[in-house]
C-alpha cells in the first residue's frame, strides 16, 4: 500500500487532536482511574482517544479503528487506525514527559505508517513504508553498534517478563555495555534518533507496537518479534528494536529464543 499525503495529514492531525486533549491535564487533575486488568486509566487517556476517533469517524468513517480505551471498531476498506492515546499512562501520572500518543495505520495487518508524539516536549517521530523517518521535520537515524556488548539497552520494566522471557532478558542484559529501565515508546523513538541501540519488551498489544515500526524502520533500524519474525497483527507481542540491523542475530542469540 502507497501512503498518501492525505493519509500522513490525517495522522498528524491525529496527533494535534490528542495533544491538544493532553496538555492541559499533564500535571494537573487528571482523574485517575484503575482498570479492570489493575492498570492505569486517566480523563487524559479517554478524552485523547475520543478526539481522535471523532476525527477518524469524520474523516475516514469506512476505515477501521483499534484503540486501547474503546476497542475496535470494524471498517469496510481494508485498513485500520491503531490508537494508543497515552502509552505509558504511569509516566504522565507521575509528570514525566516521557510518554507518547501513538497512531499507525494498518494494511492487510502490517503497519505502513507510524506517529510517535510526546506532546509536552511537543517532538513528533513521524515514519511510513518508503520514506525516512523525521522528527519534527528533520531527518532521524539510528546509530551503528559494532558489538553487542558495546550496546545500550532498554526495556520499560523487567517485572513485565514472564519468567522464562526475564530468563531470556537477563542474559541479553549481561551481554551488552549497559541497561537503561523505563521509557515505554518514548525508548523506541530515542532508537530511531540514535540515543539507545536495543529495546526489548515482552506482552505488549498491538496498539502498544504497531506505530512504532514504521518508524524504527524508517530510521534505519530493525523491528521483529523474539523469533526474528517481522510484526504484524497476530504477534504475541514480544518485540525487538535493533538500530543496527547487523546486530540483529546477535540479539536473538543471546535470548536464546531461535524458533521458539
Amino acid at each position: 500500500m502507497t501512503v498518501s499525503t492525505s493519509d500522513l495529514a490525517l495522522a498528524h492531525a491525529l496527533a494535534d487532536a490528542a495533544g491538544a486533549a493532553i496538555r492541559p491535564l499533564f500535571r494537573a487533575e487528571f482523574g485517575l482511574e484503575m482498570k479492570g486488568d489493575d492498570s492505569p486509566v486517566t480523563r487524559a487517556d479517554r478524552e485523547a482517544e475520543s478526539a481522535m476517533r471523532r476525527l477518524l469517524a469524520a474523516e475516514r468513517p469506512r476505515d477501521g479503528v483499534h484503540g486501547e480505551e474503546e476497542g475496535t471498531s470494524e471498517g469496510t476498506s481494508g485498513r485500520q487506525w491503531v490508537l494508543d492515546p497515552i502509552d505509558g499512562t504511569r509516566a504522565f501520572i507521575a509528570g514525566r514527559p516521557i510518554f507518547g500518543t501513538l497512531i499507525a495505520l494498518m494494511d492487510g495487518g502490517f503497519p505502513v505508517l507510524g506517529i510517535i508524539d510526546q506532546p509536552i516536549l511537543r517532538e513528533r517521530w513521524v515514519g511510513m513504508a518508503g520514506r525516512a523517518t523525521e522528527l519534527n521535520g528533520q531527518p532521524a537515524r539510528t546509530r551503528a553498534c559494532r558489538e553487542l556488548k558495546d550496546a545500550l539497552l532498554a526495556t520499560t520494566s523487567p517485572a513485565l517478563f514472564a519468567d522464562d522471557e526475564l530468563h531470556a532478558f537477563e542474559h541479553l542484559d549481561a551481554a551488552v555495555r549497559s541497561t537503561v529501565l523505563g521509557g515505554d515508546c518514548y525508548n523506541y523513538a530515542c532508537l530511531a534518533s540514535g540515543h539507545l541501540d536495543v529495546v526489548v519488551e515482552s506482552g505488549l498489544k498491538l496498539h502498544d507496537f504497531a506505530a512504532l515500526v514504521p518508524v524504527v524502520e524508517g530510521a534505519g533500524g530493525v523491528m521483529c518479534d523474539w523469533a526474528g519474525d517481522p510484526l504484524h497483527a497476530g504477534s504475541v507481542g514480544q518485540v525487538i528494536a535493533a538500530g543496527d540491523a547487523a546486530r540483529v542475530e546477535d540479539i536473538l542469540d543471546a535470548l536464546a529464543c531461535r524458533g521458539h
